[in-house]
């Protein structure tokens, strides 16, 4: 039991506790991916293409979409479909816009004649996995690739495997993709990473994917950034008494199906509620189309806790760190300030998580298995470095100096001390020594 479990002793009971893992439940895929890896680097686009026939079932004989089939794939998409990515890509925009401009650049005059300060540089290159799965996400690519725009990238790639639906190569050109490839799964991350023929090298990855992808990219982090290690979605629900069962369970499913190891649970201080929600997503399976899935997620990963005061449901909903966090509280407002550890956080019972999903403006690519404890999701910052610099004048030496080359003397750092040394005048040269 963890510490913070620990201190939690006696505060909670769970009446569905999870039946697996889902953060160890991954069989090891290390070696598979560092032989992928390897022979990409080695053999550039003949490796990716033979990937691709293995694992894609696609014989790919030009990875790179053209102008003319991004044009093909924009036109053949429904109207509305169209409206409504536009939507999302308006919303995202709109509110990267809104982030980049808290982050400014800095000047100061630290001390007379000591200068410092720090830029705000945009990276380079940038590559966007775009995930194929279950179903054709087609905000996926509006999440990754529109905050990159926004954040002046100089280029923004776009990978996504080879049979993807149509209308994913739609939503990349019309989110801001500057090329897209027709390239999936590890050997794509291993492209990114350290270019092909075809493929440019980037200097960071962003974007979800599957064990095989995120194995990948840990392989990979070093030589290039990263945004995250994704693992399945979550979702919880912190919930007192005046909790909806019907619309709680709703939102369980709802983020249930996108995998059989979607991680999703209730965190309540209502037994009534957490008994009311048990028997709620029981009946809502009955004639949930996608119960195939949301069913099996639930059986294995579908949690609900009951806890014996609200201090103990935040600190076991902060020991969890959701992906997803729901507030269904009397104040919800009031709640969610006492709540620290979650990727995104959602307000009221009107915020249901698939607005975020889809179209809201916040981005879906969030912290899983209990990273929010140290980081949140991905955003415009994720795409910008901010870089320091100094500079001096006389003034700024002579106050910077002496001090710096004591400190390299008592450390022994001779070297140091002459370089702290030499930009004092002759004779506090030698008083600095």
């Amino acid at each position: 039991m963890t510490s913070r479990l620990a201190a939690l002793k006696g505060k909670f009971t769970q009446i569905k506790s999870p039946r697996r893992d889902a953060v160890s439940d991954t069989a090891s895929i290390e070696q598979t991916v560092k032989d992928i890896i390897a022979n990409v680097r080695e053999r550039g686009d003949a490796a990716v293409r033979d990937y691709s026939v293995a694992f894609d079932k696609a014989d790919v004989s030009s990875f790179e979409v053209t102008e003319e089939e991004k044009r093909k794939a924009v036109a053949e998409l429904d109207p509305q479909t169209r409206e409504d990515t536009e939507f999302a890509i308006a919303r995202v925009r709109a509110f990267a816009e809104a982030q980049l401009g808290t982050i400014l650049p800095l000047e100061i005059d630290a001390l007379p004649g000591l200068h410092l300060g720090h830029r705000v540089i945009p990276i380079e290159v940038v590559g966007c996995y775009v995930p194929g799965g279950r179903y054709p996400i087609l905000s996926a690519p509006v999440m990754t690739i529109v905050p990159a725009k926004v954040a002046g990238c100089d280029q923004v790639i776009a990978c996504l495997p080879p049979n993807a639906h149509p209308a994913m190569i739609a939503g990349c050109h019309l989110a801001g993709a500057d090329r897209i490839f027709r390239v999936g799964g590890a050997q794509a991350i291993a492209a990114m990473a350290n270019g092909t023929e075809t493929i440019p090298a980037v200097d960071k990855i962003v974007g979800p994917g599957n064990a095989y992808v995120n194995e990948a990219k840990r392989q990979v982090f070093g030589q290039v950034g990263i945004d995250q290690l994704a693992g399945p979605s979550e979702i919880f629900v912190v919930a007192d008494e005046t909790g909806n069962a019907a619309m709680i369970a709703t939102d369980l499913l709802a983020q249930a199906e996108h995998d059989v190891r979607t991680r999703v649970g209730l965190i309540t201080t209502d037994r009534r509620l957490a008994e009311a929600t048990l028997a709620e997503v029981e009946r809502q399976l009955k004639d949930l189309p996608t119960a195939d899935v949301a069913g099996a997620a639930w059986r294995d990963y579908g949690e609900i806790t009951v806890c014996a005061d609200e201090a103990a449901m935040i600190a076991y909903s902060d020991h969890i760190a959701a992906e997803h966090l729901e507030v269904h509280t009397r104040d919800a407002r009031e709640t969610a300030t006492k709540l620290r550890n979650y990727g995104s956080l959602f307000i009221g019972e009107l915020a249901s998580v698939v607005y975020s999903d889809k179209c809201c403006g916040t981005n879906h690519t969030l912290p899983t298995m209990a990273a929010g404890r140290y980081t949140g999701g991905l955003w415009v910052g994720s795409y910008v470095k901010i870089c320091t610099h100094q500079w001096l004048d006389e003034r700024g030496v002579a106050a910077v100096a002496p001090p710096a080359a004591r400190q390299s003397a008592t450390e022994g750092m001779e070297g140091h001390r002459r370089a702290a040394a030499l930009r004092l005048s002759p004779g506090q040269f030698a008083a600095a020594g």
